[in-house]
């Protein structure tokens, strides 16, 4: 008897944590198998992806007993499968119905997309799902700049700078998350342009309160690049041409031995553009004899742009030690020419430009139930280092017309300091070793409650160095050190039959930064002596939110969310860099900022053919030491230098709308709205917070065409606009208001038009896309000037097979 019971108590855990495969093909209404449709199993211990092969197959790996939701996905169409495992490996077959047998009010019940569970947390969030961005010309950021409250801010071109705006808050207030890894640690040779469509799962878009699983100081929101972790062997390949010499080419693929589960990884991607577009204005004039200045039309000179990265992977997925385990290498470069400082001016530069490089290394590991059922682990980490050098050491002074400038006599003139931009020529060059760590630690008690421990620690050791300084000097620069740990835990529970939803958090904030500047002083025998002259700061903030909904009827759900966010100076406001034109500043101060959300979702409604959802939201901000650029100094436009400050207190307060259509799978509409007041205040009152748009408007259209010249080929055909209220970059001075005009970017209405067609057999895709269609000026930051009408054309081919 005991030896019996000795072996039920060994064997039944075995039997307990027993996993098996879901497979099966994926067909047509007329029985043809169907390639590249999308087989997601929506469950927070198993969930996965699978991508049916060109024989129509799909498996899901390493799936405990139960019952289970499969969301199939295969262009416009979207269905709910119901699956049961009993203890075998399962076989299930799947059948896509015809268009008009297909009504959404028939298969909505049978559950939520995972995009829906998300949106209906609590959280101000937006899911953004890429797989029809990804066979089309846009870029990451463009996707994002459509999404409700998000608002891109970019200073030109491709490869310029970019700020994301999220409610009015945005530069380092908005984190930007790869996999949940701060961005900053792959450095500016790796952004979101630069990540194609294709390698990306979904982008999750926070607005003002941030979950705990992506601890860091994110004070106004956090955007999330989930990349594709799917584990099935496959290849993708594109290349697009276009306006302004524009070329971007990009791979990825994944290869896994079935027998042993090794797995590689690969993807790289190549970007250039002259970024030669017409650009006129204010500043953009020929100065003649007699200093005469006439406006002109000119095409950017010095403004080129060139990016080229990959990564690579090796380990195991879906084993039994690990759903995912990763060692790999990350490496990219990037040339960026300099065209103006901070502002157009009226002196572009010609010869300055900036390099960066990064090599890091990469580890990644996750396991569903660690040791027990409901333990779940993920570790994220990199490692390695990152450099950046500005290249000025032209003395010629030039004009918008991309000739050399002259003086009022008609004489050349060079720069009295010997470079572009003041200060004196120069070669510097910031060496950086980097690191970023991620450990999130879950335990589903059960299926109404869970805890999370998460942890992310950051650390940049920085060095500065001139190659035109001696070698004495150079040795006498300094170090800049700057680490940081956060920690956050949550509690997760639902209840009344997930009707109730509720997550609770606190955050820790910890950072410590280190200045070492080497001085000479002379002792009491009068004798120089080298000494270290160290500043440091070791600070601790807490911070704390709650996100929460409620379900009051099955197709209205309120969500309300609010959290005391904590935001930490960063590298660049703290200790300057010279490539971006910022000064340093190493008594700034935090910012922190009160958050709240309140809005609800209505829908989705499925009326026979007719699907439509609007949500909303309110939101108020209430903001401390909020960084910025000096509020006093914005009307110098002249102005080539930077410095980043804490500006005061202020307030954002407004809302945003969306709504979203669909009809028969064929038609989609969506339309949204963000308005806002953001103040400051600023010498005892209440202003408008400078350079920023407080009313946007996004809409687009899509219409399908099935069977389109060829049977099972599609053309889509997409229309977006864009729409941005006038704003000034400079704060009133005073009650007279006259010139105040000129530093008012005005109204801009930006409209794009794009088609693609699917070939037969879903693994070729062309696309076509006209920018900025009626060719209207379009300004930014500080009203810089951004591209012109531009035509891409974009040719994108899959390979999917076991």
């Amino acid at each position: 008897m005991k030896q019996k019971l000795l072996f039920l108590l060994l064997v039944f855990p075995l039997l307990a944590s027993a996993q098996y495969d879901i497979s099966g093909v994926v067909k047509d209404a007329n029985g043809y198998l169907v390639a590249n449709t999308t087989v997601q199993l929506n469950h927070a211990k198993y969930g996965q992806r699978a991508v049916t092969n060109a024989a129509g197959i799909y498996v899901l790996k390493n799936i405990a007993s139960g019952t289970y939701t499969l969301e199939v996905s295969s262009g416009d169409f979207i269905g709910f499968e119901q699956v049961t495992v009993k203890n075998a490996p399962l076989r299930h077959d799947i059948q896509l119905k015809n268009d008009k047998d297909y009504e959404l009010d028939e298969v909505a019940i049978k559950g939520e997309s995972l995009k829906t569970k998300i949106e209906k947390k609590g959280f101000a969030v937006n899911i953004i799902n890429t797989e029809e961005a990804s066979q089309r010309n846009i870029q990451t950021n463009e996707l994002l700049n459509t999404t409700v409250g998000v608002k891109i801010r970019q200073n030109g071109g491709l490869g310029s700078n970019v700020e994301y705006s999220l409610n009015g808050l945005s530069g380092s207030a908005v984190r930007i998350f790869i996999d949940g890894i701060p961005i900053s640690t792959f450095g500016s040779s790796f952004n979101l342009n630069s990540i194609p469509p294709s390698l990306i799962e979904q982008i999750e878009v926070y607005k003002g309160v941030v979950p705990g699983y992506l601890a860091d100081d994110a004070l106004g929101g956090a955007i999330n690049i989930v990349l594709d972790k799917t584990a099935n062997t496959h290849l993708n390949a594109s290349v697009s041409y276009g306006s302004f010499n524009t070329f971007q080419a990009s791979v990825n693929g994944l290869y896994r031995f079935e027998e042993s589960g090794f797995t590689v990884k690969a993807s790289g991607f190549h970007n250039y553009s002259d970024n030669d577009y017409k650009v006129s204005g204010r500043s953009v004039v020929v100065t003649g004899l007699g200093g005469v200045q006439t406006p002109i039309t000119a095409r950017r000179f010095n403004d080129a742009y060139r990016s080229t990265g990959g990564m690579v992977q090796l380990g195991f997925t879906n084993v039994k030690w690990a759903d995912q385990f990763f060692v790999g290498f990350t490496g990219s470069d990037d040339y960026k020419e300099v065209q103006h400082g901070a502002f157009m001016t009226i002196r572009p530069y010609k010869g300055r430009f900036l390099e960066s490089d990064a090599a890091l290394a990469n580890l990644t590991y996750q396991k569903r139930d660690l040791f027990v059922e409901g333990l779940d682990l993920n570790i994220n980490g990199y490692y390695g280092k990152r450099n950046r050098q500005v290249n000025d050491t032209v003395a010629a002074a030039y004009s918008w017309t991309g000739e050399r400038a002259t003086d009022f006599r008609g004489d050349e003139y060079e720069y009295l300091w010997g470079s572009q931009q003041e200060g004196g020529p120069t070669l510097a060059r910031i060496k950086r070793d980097v690191a970023s760590i991620r450990t999130g630690l879950s335990y589903s008690v059960n299926d109404n409650h869970r805890f999370l421990l998460n942890h992310v620690y950051s650390g940049i050791d920085r060095e500065d160095s001139d190659e035109l300084l001696s070698f004495l000097e150079n040795t006498f620069i300094g170090t800049r050190d700057l680490h940081k740990n956060i920690f956050s835990l949550t509690y997760e529970v639902n209840a009344f039959d997930d009707k109730l939803e509720a997550s609770l958090f606190g955050k820790h904030y910890q950072q410590k930064s280190v200045s070492v500047d080497p001085a000479i002083t002379t002792d009491a025998n009068g004798d120089n002596q080298v000494i270290d002259e160290v500043v440091s700061s070791n600070k601790s903030y807490e911070g704390y939110g709650f996100a929460l909904s409620y379900a009051i009827l099955p197709e209205l759900t309120l969500l309300t969310s609010a959290e005391k966010a904590i935001r930490l100076p960063n590298e660049t406001e703290i200790f300057g860099n010279d490539g971006d034109n910022v000064v340093a500043n190493s008594s700034i101060k935090p910012e922190q900022s009160n958050n709240y959300n309140f809005g609800f979702r209505f829908g989705s409604f499925n009326i026979k053919k007719h699907q439509f959802t609007i949500s909303t939201n309110l939101f108020t901000r209430n903001i401390k030491d909020r960084i910025g650029l000096p509020i006093e100094n914005s009307s110098n436009i002249d102005d080539e230098l930077i410095v980043y400050v804490n500006q005061g207190s202020g307030t954002s307060k407004g809302i945003d709308a969306q709504l979203n259509y669909s009809y028969n799978t064929n038609f989609g509409f969506n339309f949204n709205v963000s308005k806002f007041d953001l103040k400051i205040e600023n010498r005892g009152a209440e202003v408008d917070v400078p350079n920023t748009p407080f009313l946007t408007m996004n809409g687009s259209l899509r219409y399908s065409f099935k069977d389109f010249i060829q049977k099972d080929a599609r053309l889509n055909l997409f229309y977006t606009v864009y729409y941005t209220d006038e704003f000034s970059y400079l704060v009133p001075q005073g009650s007279n208001t006259v010139g105040d005009e000129f530093f008012k970017v005005p109204e801009q209405l930006q409209q794009d038009f794009g088609l693609s067609y699917s070939f037969p057999k879903n693994n070729l895709v062309m696309s076509f896309d006209v920018k900025n269609i009626f060719d209207k000026p379009v300004f930014d930051n500080l009203s810089v000037q951004k591209p012109g009408r531009a035509f891409y054309l974009k040719l994108n081919y899959t390979i999917n097979k076991f």
